[in-house]
């Protein structure tokens, strides 16, 4: 097949966007030798905010564009990337480009994890496929594995760690004992994490990115609304001594996991994971996946989670195979629920062992007062400790850390919410899954 030049539209020429243009300009020939002479791709059009910024990707002035319509309406357009973020104009670049026919790569994973459902349908409707790797775990190729390499598995579980900021302050906090607001801003000072971090230590980044795995592989659509999410905000020093002293790692963890009657459960929190497992061994803003097939068995994918050259990779090779879907076309390429609907597991009906830790006023009788509440709910105790300084065994303590046996999480919420009312307790008990994986 003769190779002609396929348009793309970017809309979005920050850190990824640059790195798109500069990966394209590097590697053009070799990703036209890769593709047997079909493919060559050339940026049409760059939607900005500022024409006049200074940029590291360099692009003739016509090329630029401050109006999205006029970037997906361009007929030199035949691919559009968004990589703008948020769930607004996004949605409106890619439902627009859906209905034009032009095939779309997005790196959004707030937009397909909350408006997916609509996306989806668009795709569906007018045959025009959305390509995503770029949206989950950077430079990993887990898209296209569980979509394709995997495709001839039950998904068993996926459970990882999908959010590098939140990886490394809770790595600072272990090794060099800082506070969490101590390591967030030397996050921020390096880069790795944004002026405004809510998304990355609330554990909602990681969460869209958990609701898009789920998707691929369980086939339906899930609610945003219906997935446990908690952040590292509340994690302190205490918290990651304590694990270390029990064998633990305290880890943003992502959890993914089918039941047996065909239900799903996801949820991001803060976890205990064991020295032992090999997710305790990812470092830094580095992301991992395992991926346990009833065929294929355990899998690890491991490698940079964010990043300029990382995410661009991920975009670039979505934007070859949206040009081998218009050069060879043979039907819709991209993702497509294949299922009307399935169930969540509510995370009340979880299960794990908890490490909880209570804010309590120093005086006699206050372990017996919590402890006689969880027994009374049935929730078994395997260990208490007040982490009082043994050069100074009669100092106050304000901290009270118990060890609880397997339940459901609903009903340690419902008894976490008694013993929060006794007059020994200062402030919301601050809780962690302790996982086995």
């Amino acid at each position: 097949m003769k190779c002609s030049t396929l348009g793309i539209g970017l809309a979005g020429l920050g850190t990824v966007g640059s790195g798109v243009v500069l990966a394209l300009q590097r590697n053009s020939d070799l990703i036209t030798d890769r593709t047997g002479g079909t493919v060559r791709l050339k940026v049409a059009k760059a939607l900005v905010r500022n024409p006049a910024k200074a940029r590291a990707a360099d692009l003739p002035a016509d090329a630029i564009t401050t109006d999205w319509q006029e970037l997906v309406a361009d007929p030199a357009v035949d691919i559009v990337v968004e990589l703008i973020g948020g769930t607004d104009t996004a949605f409106d670049i890619v439902a627009a480009a859906l209905k034009a026919g032009k095939p779309v790569v997005t790196g959004n994973k707030a937009l397909l994890a909350e408006r997916g459902t609509e996306l989806f349908a668009l795709s569906k409707e007018h045959d025009t496929p959305i390509h995503f790797e770029a949206a989950v775990a950077g430079g990993i190729p887990i898209i296209k594995t569980v979509q394709e390499s995997f495709v001839g598995n039950r998904i068993l579980s996926m459970t990882g760690i999908i959010n590098g900021t939140s990886n490394y302050i809770l790595e600072r906090m272990a090794n060099a004992g800082l506070e969490f607001s101590e390591a967030l801003k030397e996050a921020q000072d390096l880069g790795y994490a944004e002026a405004d971090p809510a998304l990355d230590v609330n554990g909602w980044d990681a969460a869209h990115k958990a609701i898009l795995l789920a998707t691929l592989a369980y086939g339906f659509s899930i609610d945003p609304t219906k997935v446990y999410v908690a952040g590292i905000e509340q994690v302190r020093p205490i918290d990651i001594e304590f694990a270390t002293r029990l064998g633990y790692v305290v880890k943003l963890l992502a959890v993914v996991r089918e039941h047996d009657d065909g239900s799903i459960e996801v949820r991001v929190q803060p976890s205990f994971i064991p020295k032992s497992h090999i997710l305790a061994s990812v470092h830094g803003v580095f992301n991992a996946v395992a991926v346990h097939g009833d065929a294929a068995g355990e899998s690890l994918f491991y490698g940079s989670g964010a990043g300029q050259d990382p995410t661009a990779s991920s975009a670039v090779a979505d934007l070859v195979e949206a040009a081998r879907s218009l050069r060879q076309p043979d039907g819709h390429r991209g993702f497509l629920p294949y299922k009307e609907a399935g169930a969540l597991v509510p995370v009340e009906e979880t299960t794990t062992a908890y490490y909880v830790r209570f804010d309590v006023t120093d005086r006699p009788g206050v372990v017996a007062e919590i402890a006689a509440k969880l027994a009374a709910a049935g929730i078994g105790i395997s260990g208490t400790h007040s982490p009082v300084n043994p050069e100074t065994p009669d100092a106050d303590f304000v901290d009270m850390v118990f060890q609880l046996h397997s339940c459901p999480f609903g009903l340690l919420q419902e008894t976490l919410t008694e013993i929060e009312g006794l007059d020994c307790v200062n402030s919301s008990p601050v809780v962690f899954r302790i996982e086995k994986l």
